[in-house]
């Protein structure tokens, strides 16, 4: 789950990590009442997931009431990487004395958390030669590490103290709320000495989403998406023309790297796990009927705990009122697939024994429609 800026840095603040006065705004008689508080010069940032909005003209500087209309509504309409701003951070300028890089990450490679910091700040790290790699023990980060960064960093003595202060605050942030990635850039050292955070970048494991209820709120789905979980299921909208449906993450996940590699595309990623009826299965179509880009429906069923039957009534049904439209390719194994597969005999549902040769037929079946 990846935060917006602003939600990063609410975080952020409840671990003691300083950032600018800001205020969010989503219209332009917000942004007026954020202006109020704030006061002029401030920065306008467009709240994306996605990087490179410097680049992309979507952080500009408000100098004065004049500029503010103008500026706000370019930000809201502006697309960067086809992704509209959900609102836009109004941040009160700050003295900077130096900017730096920061950021606590998971290292799935070795099983731990890892640091990487620069002395150069709002750059593209992957790009930069002058960093600091540390990977940090289960023990997690010892004062005389925090201190041996800031010599490195070469952070003046006025303001070493906080460093360390706020890099284990945000180790302590990164565990605490099961986050993959904590990233600062720029972390400034301001005129006064101290440190503050003037942007964030978290990402958190959703997988640990039952553990962090107040992280919930900041989940971001859309209507679909919001229905689904609703009825019990996953299920996440892709690009392409075909639905995948399955039970279980990672047959789903399967199924989808193998329509890829035989040149098909998925326009959608639905799990309906190890508790589906006709109704569950009903509802999912109906779910994937919204889609106008779907062309075709793959269904790989492993019937396990899963009712192979239930599955069939539940697609026949969906055609019987008229909710779907398009034609399902099923390959269906496991409990009672024999009797499922006789349920759909006839129907537009075709069979199949292989997964592959279901994928076979439904990428041809799209490609020629």
């Amino acid at each position: 789950m990846r935060l917006l800026e602003y939600q990063g840095k609410e975080l952020f603040r409840q671990y003691g990590i300083k950032t600018p006065l800001s205020f969010l705004a989503s219209t332009i008689d917000d942004a007026k009442r954020g202006a109020q508080q704030l006061g002029y010069p401030f920065v306008l940032k467009s709240q994306l997931t996605v990087g490179g909005r410097g680049k992309a003209g979507a952080i500009q500087k408000c100098k004065d009431p004049s500029e503010l209309e103008p500026k706000f509504n370019d930000l809201l309409n502006k697309e960067v990487k086809g992704e509209l701003p959900r609102g836009i951070l109004l941040e009160k300028m700050v003295d900077i004395s130096k900017e730096l890089y920061l950021s606590v990450f998971l290292n799935r490679t070795k099983r731990c958390f890892s640091i990487i910091a620069s002395a150069e700040g709002g750059v593209d790290i992957e790009q930069t030669e002058n960093k600091v790699i540390q990977d940090i023990s289960m023990d997690g980060i010892s004062l005389d590490l925090a201190n041996d960064l800031a010599s490195k960093l070469k952070i003046p003595d006025g303001s070493k103290s906080s460093f360390v202060d706020l890099l284990l605050n945000l180790f302590k942030f990164v565990t605490e709320k099961e986050a993959e990635l904590a990233e600062i850039n720029p972390l400034a050292i301001l005129s006064d000495g101290s440190l503050a955070a003037l942007d964030a970048k978290v990402i958190i494991d959703d997988n640990s989403l039952f553990r962090h209820d107040e992280l919930k709120a900041y989940q971001h789905l859309s209507e679909l998406e919001k229905q689904a979980s609703k009825n019990g299921f996953s299920f996440v909208e892709l690009d392409g023309n075909i639905a995948i449906i399955g039970n279980g993450a990672g047959l789903v996940m399967s199924t989808l790297d193998m329509v890829s590699d035989a040149k098909g595309k998925a326009g959608s990623f639905l799990d309906f796990g190890g508790k589906a009826t006709s109704e569950t299965i009903y509802k999912a179509l109906g779910v994937i009927s919204e889609l106008p880009k779907i062309k075709a429906i793959l269904v790989n069923l492993f019937g396990g705990i899963v009712r192979t039957d239930l599955v069939a009534q539940g697609i026949l049904d969906a055609y019987k009122n008229n909710i779907m439209s398009v034609p399902v390719f099923a390959r269906i194994s496991g409990a009672e697939s024999e009797k499922a597969k006789q349920m759909l005999q006839g129907s537009r549902a075709r069979l199949f024994d292989t997964v592959e040769e279901a994928i076979n037929a439904v990428v041809s079946n799209v490609n020629t429609t």
